[in-house]
């Protein structure tokens, strides 16, 4: 399993997890953050420096969040496994269904 970025860092993207990601699996796209599936090693660091308290374990998802896992994974379904977030740099994209949600802020 792995860890997802879920609904509350939508219009936030405060990247508190970037700088504790030993990995550097944790990508920005337009309107939120996404951890790559493939990538993530589940160390669990991102998940308590996040102020909104939008990282969850997959297994841990809360109900209203589940359909995050699958959001996270098809967010990188044209980008693959780049090897890196710094290396790639911000995305100009969202998952469709992120893109569709009202502003949150």
């Amino acid at each position: 399993m792995v860890y997802v970025i879920a609904q509350p860092c939508v219009d936030v993207k405060d990247k508190a997890c970037l700088e504790e990601c030993p990995i550097d699996c944790i990508y920005e796209g337009v309107r939120s953050l996404y951890i790559n599936p493939d990538e993530c090693v589940d160390c669990g660091a991102c998940e308590p420096v996040c102020p909104t308290n939008a990282i969850f374990y997959a297994d841990d998802l809360p109900a209203e969040y589940a359909e995050y896992a699958e959001i996270n994974a098809e967010f990188f379904a044209d980008l693959g496994t780049p090897g890196g977030a710094s290396r790639l740099g911000p995305v100009d994209k969202d998952h469709p269904t992120i893109a569709a949600l009202p502003p949150q802020n």
